[in-house]
């Protein structure tokens, strides 16, 4: 499908869709001519649809997967093709009620005192004090931070939007100390003997080996930090719209979900039970 895969690489990069989404929508479609052996353009909307039956029903993929499918092939029949809109269904989800398990201060303090290294203990910290996705951290320059004003700028985060979030005296001294000792030219966590980023794998993986040396038990990964940076500033008072701001977010409906995760929040009535009135004779009876 080379001459389609670059008209509908084209249409996804003038959209400003991010890479990781143009991957998943050319693998997707790849994948479909494979399985008919046949160009995509050939291929009819109903065949698609049985496709997608398969992947669900015989391949067993689960419901995101598949809806990542079903999504790069709407672009490629209705904006690359420019065929008219046929919906190609998928079983909706079961929405999953699971919280996050959120990492305690005392636990972000273990595990930064648990990295190994100068330049891991910066990247971790840099996650955690500016509620960073692992994605956004990696990326960071040198003239990303602005010392004068105490903040940080993300080019280009989640929805291809610039931000700035918080550049704490604390890490800024740390940050000052990893470039006196390591001397990043451009990005500022640069990837071993090579002029890039470090490569979110890389960032996930010793995440998880300081998290291991703290001996820390608790589920996720680096996004953990994340998480914990917009609990714990609720927990100390901020408001959500400064949470919303700095965390990126295009909904407040989203930064609302710290809600159900602040102590404060969750502990702050009580037990019933601490308001009745029970003696020990009661108890015996």
């Amino acid at each position: 499908m080379g001459a389609l895969r670059t008209r509908m690489e084209g249409d996804m990069i003038v959209r400003g869709m991010a890479a990781r989404t143009q991957e998943a929508y050319l693998g997707a479609v790849a994948r479909l001519a494979q399985f008919y052996r046949r160009s995509p353009a050939e291929i009819t909307a109903r065949e698609v649809q049985a496709y997608l039956l398969h992947l669900i029903q015989e391949r067993k993929l689960s419901w995101s997967t598949c809806n990542i499918a079903a999504n790069g092939f709407r672009f490629l029949y209705h904006v690359t093709l420019g065929q008219e809109r046929t919906q190609f269904g998928i079983p909706a989800a079961k929405q999953s009620q699971r919280l996050p398990e959120i990492l305690s201060q005392q636990e972000v303090q273990r595990l930064l005192g648990a990295t190994g290294n100068r330049k891991h203990r910066a990247l971790l910290m840099t996650t955690y004090a500016a509620g960073l996705r692992v994605s956004e951290v990696v990326a960071l320059q040198l003239t990303d931070l602005d010392a004068a004003r105490g903040s940080l700028r993300i080019q280009q985060g989640k929805g291809a939007k610039d931000r700035y979030s918080l550049l704490s005296p604390r890490l800024l001294d740390e940050l000052r100390a990893y470039w006196r000792e390591y001397r990043p030219v451009r990005w500022l966590f640069p990837a071993r003997g090579a002029p890039k980023p470090l490569d979110v794998s890389s960032a996930q993986k010793l995440y998880y080996a300081a998290k291991q040396r703290a001996g820390i038990t608790k589920q996720g990964g680096i996004h953990a930090l994340r998480h914990a940076f917009a609990t714990h500033l609720l927990e100390a008072g901020t408001d959500l719209h400064t949470i919303q701001r700095l965390l990126g977010h295009g909904h407040i409906s989203s930064t609302m979900r710290y809600l159900h995760l602040a102590r404060p929040t969750l502990m702050a009535q009580g037990s019933p039970l601490d308001l009745l009135e029970l003696t020990e004779g009661a108890a015996r009876a």
